[in-house]
């Protein structure tokens, strides 16, 4: 069996004592790896821009708001409370309300070609790079 050295583990504890500490802060569906909803992964291609993935469960397309100003994104919007007859909850884990989140991308973007897309709880945006951004070849002349 592996078991992690013994800074691995105190790191860890460590770790979730201020997970602890914070914990009021931040309301409980708020809370993902990075402390932030949603929860996002981004990368890019080569230099063509910037892809990025965002988990909304629950959060319908007229209810999501996609901004972006020069290499910065906003992700804001909101998600309703099922509501359905007469219920008694005994356990409600998956939250709602407003949320708003800001990225900085790694450059600007060409804000006329996103392309937004989302399904089954996943957003995910293209965002090519602005021309202005991408490098330029320099050709150098010899005398």
């Amino acid at each position: 069996m592996f078991r992690q050295p013994i800074i691995w583990q105190e790191l860890d504890r460590l770790r979730r004592d201020m997970d602890r500490l914070f914990e009021g802060s931040t309301p409980r569906w708020q809370r993902t790896r990075s402390g932030s909803f949603p929860a996002v992964n981004m990368w890019t291609k080569d230099d063509d821009g910037v892809i990025l993935t965002a988990d909304l469960p629950g959060v319908a397309a007229e209810d999501l708001n996609v901004s972006v100003t020069g290499d910065t994104l906003t992700l804001s919007g909101s998600r309703t409370l099922e509501k359905e007859g007469n219920r008694q909850y005994h356990r409600q884990e998956r939250a709602h309300g407003t949320f708003n989140r800001t990225i900085q991308l790694p450059y600007s973007i060409n804000q006329n070609k996103v392309d937004a897309q989302l399904q089954n709880g996943l957003l995910k945006l293209t965002l090519p790079r602005a021309e202005a951004e991408k490098p330029q070849q320099i050709s150098i002349h010899a005398n």
